[in-house]
């Protein structure tokens, strides 16, 4: 089934090691194929995904079954894929019967077909209509971001999202310019915003794209609820990991594993702990895995990829 190696996928393999009898939960799912990887090395999988078209796909490559509408969910023997984000991972593992999981993984950001498909409105070098939407049921779109935001709201999500140097500049372009109505125009407009020295960089328009992209879909604040609700179904020794495509989800992944790794909140002063707050989880990649050479000349998108793995600790027993 799997027409693409997806991204650190050898490293993906060996870290979260899939095997016979092991329930693996892959919180984006995409087009299934670490999922396919995970499967072919026995575990079952569980997997997530907001978006209807990725669901569709991957159910009917697998000839799998639905078995209920509300969430949609498709089940074969070894797989049950959900249409929900992964922010809803707890109430979907309970409506399944799943209590604990042996690993959970996320690759994050938009899969290649969300970019290459011209009219979900991911790409500044494709026209279309502006969507940006993973879920295409959700009111929020790009378009009422950028038509309807006030000039304030706009700088934040581009510099805060996007980490945009001509931010503000950037936002008054685009509030001077409504309606605007597709990606190509919104990639005019932004273009008259940027000194030509920012223009040489990189694509005058990325940063805002990722901006406005994140903001649409809620991408960081799912992120947290997410590796939350994952540490909290994962069995001890069990494996997470989360590949990241930008800084600000990294930093959001690195800060969550260090805060579970030494969780006290005791003041710096204090000879012994006395909050009882316990690690959870052990960082198994001291530094983040990045794709090797020969990934990134067949992958481009791969570039920017880091992995990141944590163990869950195996708790002491009350009065052990």
């Amino acid at each position: 089934m799997m027409a693409h190696v997806p991204v650190l996928f050898n490293e993906v393999m060996e870290y979260i090691k899939p095997s016979p009898g092991k329930l693996i939960v892959d919180g984006t799912l995409g087009r299934a194929g670490h999922t396919q990887g995970f499967l072919e090395r026995g575990a079952k999988v569980v997997g997530f995904d907001q978006d209807l078209a990725a669901i569709s796909s991957v159910a009917a490559s697998f000839n799998l079954c639905k078995k209920n509408e509300n969430p949609l969910i498709y089940q074969s023997e070894n797989l049950i894929i959900v249409h929900n984000n992964f922010t809803e991972m707890a109430s979907s593992l309970s409506l399944l019967g799943i209590r604990k999981i042996d690993g959970v993984f996320f690759d994050l950001g938009v899969s290649s077909p969300q970019f290459d498909d011209a009219k979900r409105g991911f790409s500044y070098r494709l026209d279309a209509p502006l969507d940006m939407r993973m879920n295409q049921k959700q009111g929020l779109s790009a378009w009422d971001i950028v038509n309807t935001y006030s000039e304030q709201e706009l700088e934040k999500i581009i510099k805060d999202y996007g980490e945009e140097r001509y931010y503000r500049r950037v936002a008054t372009k685009i509030v001077n310019n409504r309606p605007i109505d597709t990606t190509l125009q919104l990639v005019e407009v932004i273009k008259k915003a940027m000194p030509r020295a920012a223009k040489e960089e990189q694509h005058p328009a990325k940063r805002t794209f990722q901006a406005l992209r994140i903001a649409v879909n809620d991408e960081l604040g799912s992120l947290k609820k997410g590796l939350n609700d994952a540490i909290t179904f994962l069995q001890p020794q069990g494996r997470i990991g989360v590949i990241a495509f930008h800084s600000l989800e990294d930093r959001i992944v690195k800060e969550f594993f260090r805060e579970q790794v030494d969780p006290c909140i005791c003041p710096k002063n204090l000879p012994v702990c006395i909050c009882g707050k316990e690690a959870t989880l052990k960082i198994v990649t001291k530094k983040p895995v990045k794709p090797q050479a020969d990934e990134i000349d067949i992958n481009r998108r791969a570039h920017s990829a880091c992995l990141r793995i944590a163990e869950k600790l195996v708790t002491k027993e009350v009065g052990k």
